[in-house]
């Protein structure tokens, strides 16, 4: 089973970009974030039409998330996080594929750090903390797919000493991915990659890409009962060179079913 996830920031502008990827790389499940569309304009006729269906929980202008399914339709198992009624961005989705949970998730990014943004990326790090801790101990076989806006060890940042003080990469936000793991969670590329640079970000200024001057922030979590099935992952590097791209790169794992 191939799981994979992929920024697209902005389904729209991107969408030939999404599809081509899609057709060329057959993936059973892929988890999107940052689709920047409102509900009803969520893009679902162009993705039946190369055999996906999907749900979605859109958000005008930005967020946005979805889960697409190869060849069914994803079973929701809810969408949102508890913990704060009053928050409306659209950031987390679960979903059941072939007897694997999929949990869809964009972290925020919560610059300028210290702020107000900052101490909402904390909270909601904080719920989402709490469900993957639910999700452990309801013994299902899970996958934590998506953007968390995390940079966890210097090794995932070219040049680390210039995100000291960014909201991705300080200490409160890698203690946080930290606390997260040590739930039992598995680190899919790194568990498979120790020791290679992996980026899965490359900003559009400075030739970024080019450069190989990016970020490793996009991850898989695996439950316990999954780690010893992943037989592969890796990040699919070139998408991010393809015209009109997204800034990320599509990652992805294989399950051994």
């Amino acid at each position: 089973m191939k799981i994979a996830t992929y920024n697209v920031n902005g389904i729209h502008a991107r969408l030939p970009v999404l599809l081509r990827w899609l057709t060329e790389t057959q993936p059973d499940v892929a988890c999107l974030q940052e689709l920047k569309t409102p509900q009803e304009k969520f893009p679902e006729q162009a993705l039946l039409d190369i055999g996906y269906q999907a749900i979605w929980h859109g958000q005008k202008s930005w967020n946005g998330i979805a889960i697409l399914a190869k060849g069914q339709k994803p079973e929701e198992v809810g969408r949102g996080l508890a913990g704060d009624p009053e928050d409306d961005q659209s950031r987390y989705l679960e979903a059941r594929v072939n007897g694997v949970l999929i949990g869809c998730l964009y972290l925020p990014n919560g610059n300028p750090a210290p702020g107000p943004k900052f101490d909402y990326k904390l909270q909601w790090f904080d719920r989402f903390r709490a469900r993957a801790a639910e999700l452990l101990s309801s013994n299902s076989p899970v996958v934590l797919a998506g953007d968390y806006n995390v940079i966890p060890t210097e090794m995932d940042a070219y040049k680390p000493e210039r995100w000291v003080e960014d909201a991705l990469f300080r200490p409160e936000t890698r203690a946080a991915f930290e606390q997260l793991i040590a739930q039992g969670w598995t680190d899919a590329l790194r568990q498979l990659h120790p020791n290679e640079t992996i980026y899965t970000f490359w900003d559009y200024f400075r030739n970024a890409y080019g450069r190989n001057a990016g970020l490793r922030i996009d991850h898989l979590l695996l439950s316990p009962d999954l780690a010893g099935k992943l037989a592969s992952a890796g990040v699919d590097h070139e998408v991010r060179g393809w015209e009109k791209s997204s800034d990320h790169g599509p990652v992805w794992i294989k399950l051994d079913l």
